[in-house]
């Protein structure tokens, strides 16, 4: 680690410097339900926090913290050592719901910057752990313009095709759920989905207007590309996005800045420095995974990275390389939920904005 670049971690439009202190290996003999246990996030935290939601009582000071149960097995830790570690250093009492109970975790102690000092540990826990869990929701364009090209295309590639390693119907998405995905959000309860989606709004009154003018965002579905670098070892085929007219960086630039909000507000992973805007028509992973929901292009995490079988795309490059989906209007951008299916044969949307 340079020492003088630290990892910087954003958490509620806060920026923490992370320098983390060096701790004798673990036994992993003594691995059981905290495997996952993230005790190597303690933090010499630079306390920023204003004290705003911090209560003043008759005993000292307290906080309440609205975090989804699943996070609390990071915050006590294995043999709930985190949780004693961070109470002892901060001069705190950490109380925390029981195991399978939802509620928040109250923050109790005798020192105002003690207390600040606890929560901005909690929420660096939190943020770090929260990389490990598998998406809930994610921020999606629907294409829905070109559904009939699509079943077209899917028909003319399996006839033309057909013998080509691997290749067969499982590996196409399902064309009411053709998308673009901008980016995936792990929302573990009504508070989370609650604050996303008030984001979604916030963002149509902060980007959209403003980036937009009230233009519309006319584009093209053209021309296949593949996410390796080896054409008969293939595991994603994706369609590009183009623009049809002048403002060719226009929605480049809004995807990039609802991702820059989803992240700064600590929903988000930035696993990119840009949006990349394409179209999956194929993907291995749909051969398990039917519903069209699943993300070759994100990882969760190493330990649900399963083996895939990839198909040689070769011959489907060569004779539809070109491919012209047809133009797609960009009307709505949709906060949508994984492992759905809405009345319309999309994925269920917990909120959306119009671009129109």
């Amino acid at each position: 680690m340079d020492v003088l670049r630290p990892q910087l971690v954003v958490v509620s439009n806060r920026c923490y410097r992370k320098n983390p202190i060096h701790k004798n290996e673990i036994n992993t003999a003594e691995e059981d339900m905290f495997t996952d246990d993230v005790s190597s996030c303690v933090y010499n935290d630079e306390v920023c926090d204003a004290f705003s939601n911090i209560e003043e009582t008759a005993n000292g000071f307290r906080i309440l913290m609205n975090i989804p149960s699943a996070y609390f097995k990071f915050i006590i830790g294995k043999k709930a050592e985190n949780k004693k570690k961070l109470e002892v250093e901060t001069q705190t009492q950490i109380r925390i719901p029981k195991a399978g109970q939802e509620g928040e975790i109250v923050i109790l102690g005798h020192d105002r910057k003690g207390v600040s000092s606890a929560k901005t540990r909690i929420d660096l826990i939190v943020e770090s752990a929260r990389q490990k869990q598998p998406f809930t929701h994610f921020l999606s364009i629907c294409i829905n313009n070109i559904e009939e090209s699509f079943v077209d295309f899917k028909t003319d590639v399996l006839r033309e095709c057909d013998g080509d390693r691997g290749l067969d119907a499982s590996l196409f998405q399902n064309p009411k759920k053709l998308h673009l995905t901008l980016g995936t959000l792990a929302l573990l309860n009504n508070t989370e989905i609650t604050k996303a989606t008030e984001l979604l709004q916030q963002c149509k009154e902060d980007l959209v207007q403003s980036i937009l003018k009230g233009q519309k965002l006319l584009t093209r579905v053209q021309d296949l590309e593949y996410m390796n670098d080896d054409p008969n070892a293939v595991d994603v085929l994706y369609a590009q996005i183009k623009m049809t007219d002048a403002s060719h960086d226009v929605l480049q630039i809004l995807c990039d800045r609802l991702v820059d909000k989803f992240s700064a507000a600590g929903l988000m992973p930035r696993q990119f420095e840009r949006v990349k805007l394409h179209v999956t028509v194929m993907n291995t992973l749909f051969r398990k995974d039917p519903s069209g929901t699943a993300q070759a292009e994100v990882t969760e995490s190493r330990r649900n990275v399963k083996e895939r079988e990839s198909f040689d795309a070769a011959g489907v490059l060569r004779k539809f390389g070109k491919y012209d989906f047809g133009p797609q209007e960009i009307t709505a951008i949709h906060l949508s939920k994984r492992y759905s299916t809405g009345p319309d044969g999309y994925y269920e949307s917990v909120g959306s904005i119009s671009l129109l």
